[in-house]
């Protein structure tokens, strides 16, 4: 049985929700080793949870809407297959919080202009999402920011394959969130995942997105 088309989300619903509703800064915690946060990938394999506080390594990542006037957008990398880690994968720009940047927000912003070129001055930071621990140890804080359209991109071949979008109300709907497994290191892990025409949204992306849902929409 297909799934059933939702209508697409307006920038406008999606600001009056983002600004009640998100994060105006980082929790206190978000980047202490002795509290585990509720998100992550453990969240449905306690087995990914790192145990070692010295992994639990900051981290930022930017989660862009694109405020097209017939529907949002969510805008999304390839990585490119010749990374050592997580080779060819969907992901959001971002990257590790560096002594450079003032906080979350600026290593996001600044990661996203050196990944896929995407200038600042076409994003609106509008709030934070929760914590996010991947198994890797990565404590990443994602910063939501409504993009207008008119930038253009140039991407970092070395990290970025590719750039798209995926409709937001799509990436809302929760009949779209899948849960898969797979092994993975010996034991089975348990992941949220969106395939998309043809692209396979999964792990922390697909996490953070579903959180950018529970935050938002969820009843």
């Amino acid at each position: 049985m297909s799934k059933t088309e939702v209508p697409a989300i307006t920038i406008e619903t999606f600001r009056s929700h983002a600004q009640d509703r998100l994060l105006r800064v980082p929790p206190v915690e978000a980047f202490d080793p002795a509290h585990l946060p509720p998100l992550g990938d453990h969240r449905l394999a306690e087995n990914l949870a790192p145990a070692d506080g010295r992994l639990h390594r900051p981290a930022a990542v930017l989660v862009p809407i694109v405020a097209h006037q017939d529907g949002a957008t969510i805008l999304l990398t390839e990585r490119s297959a010749q990374l050592k880690d997580h080779a060819g994968q969907i992901a959001f720009p971002g990257g590790k919080i560096e002594a450079m940047d003032d906080d979350a927000a600026a290593a996001a912003l600044r990661e996203a202009e050196e990944e896929i070129g995407l200038h600042r001055d076409f994003v609106e930071p509008v709030g934070y999402l929760d914590p996010y621990l991947s198994s890797t140890g990565y404590r990443i804080m994602p910063l939501v920011g409504i993009v207008t359209p008119g930038f253009s991109l140039t991407l970092d071949k070395r990290e970025v394959e590719s750039a798209f979008e995926v409709p937001l109300s799509f990436l809302m709907d929760p009949e779209r969130h899948e849960i898969h497994q797979r092994e993975w290191r010996g034991a089975q892990r348990r992941y949220f995942a969106m395939p998309y025409e043809g692209r396979y949204i999964w792990g922390v992306t697909a996490g953070i997105i579903r959180s950018l849902y529970e935050r938002l929409y969820a009843p």
